[in-house]
């Protein structure tokens, strides 16, 4: 737990900061919180809908908490968000995603 109580005091001064709300999502995700790191990154998403890494990361955290729709919408917008940014990579990693999910 020492990495995500770091985290929270570098987040109590800089809240809005993205790269540290994702970070704190991937160490709660690993901690088994899942429930805390889908919050995180949906607000994430919501205040920065350009930062294109975390909806892969959302995504396939609502796939395992069964939530294959809603999974679906935030590959989706995942898409065009890394489209949007020009980033093909993400883009192409995204879509194969969403084509995976919805083969099964």
């Amino acid at each position: 737990m020492e990495r995500i109580d770091k985290l929270r005091q570098m987040l109590d001064l800089s809240p809005e900061d993205s790269f540290l709300n994702h970070a704190m999502a991937m160490e709660l995700l690993g901690a088994g919180r899942d429930a805390e790191a889908r919050s995180v990154l949906e607000t994430l998403l919501g205040r920065d809908p350009g930062y294109v890494g975390s909806y892969y990361q959302l995504a396939k955290l609502l796939e395992r908490m069964g939530e294959r729709n809603l999974a679906l919408d935030w590959y989706e917008k995942g898409v065009n968000a890394a489209q949007k940014a020009g980033d093909r990579h993400a883009m192409n990693e995204l879509r194969m995603a969403w084509d995976e999910l919805l083969d099964e």
